[in-house]
């Protein structure tokens, strides 16, 4: 049975316009009792121009853009004052766009400007948002690894820091700001392969990762982070376990697996990269290999590839890799992976885009959930 003091949960409040919406959000989720409130750091979107559709969606505006964010770090100070005590989140951003000492800067400006620790969820990156624009995203994991031993002097030392490195070289460079006393910024790790999970181990102080799992794959790489947590000398429980999952929610079992054939939830399962879909016996529609989330850039496919490939998607390989089901059965399932170890759990359900009646049935779901736990 999960309990409050299980789990928390948090809700994706977004970085998308208009800024009265996520206002709003963010107000519900502090008078609901929700933990946090979690943005991205984007440019674009995953949703190509070209689908941006009411056959895609009916949230989708035709004449709009499905690549319109808000820069998260001004957005995080400015929903500062609103959130009372719910923690402020980014998941996630990158040391490409954005270099090491700024993001430790932020985090630690956030500790004086929120009431509760901010999260900085941080990954190795993703295409679309750094080679449209002429960034380098050779050997992210290699640059994310020295972003993170950056971040950690910022964070501990004082006075002049010297680092060496393959893509970052301080010297004498000083970032002397303090966070608030007893509010220290969390630093989360998006990482789903084995050297991502290490690094978690090593340098995090949460674990975000956002692929499908199963309880049992869950609790393995939650052992590889703890395994690395152990050999650097850190104790392992002080890493909270996370999941931003997508989930497909129904009234009725027939319903959400009625929902697992529709155009949104196809195209989510493209975003899982071929490994995923090799699990499952089914090789990815966009080529053996496809990284997903991480390869796919939105504007280079064109609205013929995109339908091709979403019509390949098989059901079963849905049903299999996402969370699917009533208010009931993903209570039950959630309860598996807090078994697992699972500490904080934010839901992307997918199934609002189907239409306005799903989406507001799916946030009555959350606030059902939230309530189960604070019973």
């Amino acid at each position: 049975m999960i309990t409050a003091d299980d789990v928390t949960i948090g809700l994706h409040c977004g970085t998308q316009p208009p800024l009265r919406r996520i206002e709003r959000l963010t107000r519900a989720a502090r008078w609901l009792g929700f933990d946090a409130v979690w943005t991205v750091d984007h440019f674009l979107g995953f949703f190509p121009q070209s689908i941006w559709d009411k056959d895609f969606s009916w949230f989708a505006n035709p004449e709009g853009s499905p690549h319109s964010f808000f820069d998260y770090q001004v957005l995080l100070g400015h929903l500062a004052g609103k959130a009372g005590k719910l923690q402020l989140a980014v998941g996630v951003t990158e040391p490409v766009r954005r270099h090491p000492v700024l993001l430790a800067q932020l985090a630690m400006t956030l500790s004086h400007v929120a009431k509760s620790p901010p999260i900085i969820g941080i990954g190795s990156g993703e295409a679309e948002n750094i080679v449209p624009y002429g960034l380098d995203f050779a050997r992210p994991v290699s640059r994310l690894e020295e972003a993170l031993q950056v971040m950690r002097l910022c964070f501990d030392s004082k006075g002049p820091i010297d680092f060496s490195g393959e893509f970052y070289q301080l010297q004498d460079a000083v970032m002397d700001l303090r966070p608030k006393t007893d509010n220290e910024p969390r630093l989360w790790l998006a990482a789903h392969g084995p050297r991502m999970l290490e690094l978690c181990g090593r340098f995090g102080d949460g674990w975000w990762p956002a692929l499908p799992y199963t309880p049992e794959s869950y609790s393995e790489a939650l052992g590889t982070i703890r395994n690395a947590a152990f050999k650097a000398g850190r104790d392992p429980n002080v890493i909270v376990p996370g999941w931003t999952t997508v989930v497909v929610i129904g009234k009725t079992e027939k319903d959400a697996r009625a929902l697992l054939e529709t155009p949104p939830v196809r195209f989510m399962t493209l975003l899982a990269p071929d490994d995923v879909w090799q699990r499952y016996g089914h090789e990815h529609p966009l080529g053996k290999g496809f990284g997903g989330m991480i390869d796919f850039t939105p504007q280079r496919y064109d609205r013929a590839t995109v339908l091709e490939a979403m019509s390949r998607v098989p059901v079963d390989l849905v049903a299999e890799a996402m969370l699917w089901g009533t208010s009931s059965s993903l209570y039950a399932k959630f309860g598996d992976f807090v078994d697992a170890g699972l500490r904080h759990l934010a839901l992307n359900p997918v199934s609002a885009l189907v239409s306005r009646r799903d989406a507001l049935y799916a946030l009555r779901t959350m606030v059902s959930l939230l309530r189960k736990l604070r019973d």
